[in-house]
């Protein structure tokens, strides 16, 4: 999918969360020189302040600078682990599921389980370029449920049975309704498009939400990065707001359209990071020039769940904290096993081919 923004005014709100570039980590090397360039520029200016030739050039190096801040990737440094190739025979979604039941089973403790619990698990996927045609958000949503009694199952949600615990999931996974078969995402059409909306050419789509396997698999056809946070615990509230997020998708009444900046206030079409936002707000603001800047991918993600610390943990819906950073686990793509020279954007990763 594949773009866009989500609001920052409720970020401002909080100091803890005033400045996104906290959860993603420390500088990189091209933030570090982009605030070098920064304080450059103001020198510059202090001890040139009487002349108005140089002051226009100075402030348009200063912006430049500025606009290449929020470029900063959610992981930081340069030395991490090795990229595990242990189970690199498994295929891309049997890894993924496999790890998540690993992640939820350690926080159970033995013996029957009492009651329903539930789960969130966000996921992004994107390009070595970063380019928005190739980026995804997405969500997957759990239920695992309580032994002992007949469960209440949802109609059309996958279910499975996992050390003797029964569980039921789905996802939030929002792409045009014939990009399994026409994989050829349409962004920005139309010179400057990306600044003036009104100038964007490309056409509104029906909307289709893919199941997991499904969305894995558009990754996987074509090697793209995929990351996962999670899996949280969150509360019934919760999954309850999430389920009707997707019946809401699911009716067909909103479509798909990458930049919705036009239409998702009228409830017309939405992009996936809307898609999966807080369900209370389906349509909130995209923060610069209402797209956000590159942000889609890992970032897009990551964005959203700042919007998650702010909003579900303040209304006591999410059960245990949020580390973006720490807590981003990835699948890179490998031709071969031990393959080096991965493009691999994560602290930590695992290897697929399949």
């Amino acid at each position: 999918m594949k773009m866009i923004g989500i609001s920052v005014r409720k970020i401002k709100k909080s100091s803890k969360t005033s400045n996104p570039a906290e959860y993603l980590g420390q500088p990189n090397g091209v933030e570090a020189r982009a605030r070098s360039w920064v304080r450059w520029a103001g020198q510059l200016q202090d001890s040139l302040q009487g002349s108005r030739r140089v002051k226009p050039l100075v402030s348009w190096v200063a912006s430049c600078a500025l606009l290449l801040i929020p470029c900063v990737p959610v992981h930081a440094g340069l030395l991490k682990e090795d990229v595990d190739f242990s189970n690199y025979d498994a295929p891309l979604f049997q890894q993924i599921v496999n790890r998540i039941k690993a992640k939820v089973a350690a926080r159970l403790a033995e013996g029957r389980n009492m009651q329903d619990r539930y789960f969130m698990v966000p996921f992004a996927y994107q390009d070595q370029g970063n380019n928005p045609e190739f980026a995804h958000s997405f969500i997957s949503v759990i239920r695992l449920l309580a032994g002992g009694k007949q469960p209440s199952l949802t109609s059309g949600f996958r279910r499975e049975r996992f050390k003797n615990r029964d569980f039921e999931a789905f996802t939030i996974s929002w792409m045009p309704h014939d990009f399994d078969t026409n994989p050829h995402l349409r962004v920005f059409e139309g010179v400057g498009s990306l600044l003036v909306p009104g100038w964007n050419q490309c056409p509104i789509s029906l909307g289709r939400n893919f199941k997991l396997d499904q969305t894995l698999k558009l990754a996987v056809n074509v090697k793209n990065a995929v990351g996962m946070w999670g899996p949280y615990e969150i509360k019934k509230e919760a999954f309850n707001l999430a389920v009707k997020r997707k019946q809401l998708l699911d009716k067909g009444t909103i479509r798909y359209r990458a930049d919705d900046r036009l239409y998702r206030k009228d409830r017309v079409a939405i992009n996936c990071l809307h898609a999966m936002a807080w369900p209370d707000d389906l349509y909130p603001d995209g923060g610069f020039l209402g797209t956000g800047f590159r942000i889609w991918g890992i970032n897009g993600t990551a964005r959203v769940l700042i919007e998650y610390t702010n909003e579900v943990s303040n209304k006591g819906l999410l059960l245990e904290p949020i580390d973006i950073k720490k807590d981003l686990y990835g699948f890179v793509y490998a031709p071969e096993r031990n393959s080096r020279g991965l493009y691999d954007p994560f602290p930590n990763a695992s290897a697929y081919h399949q």
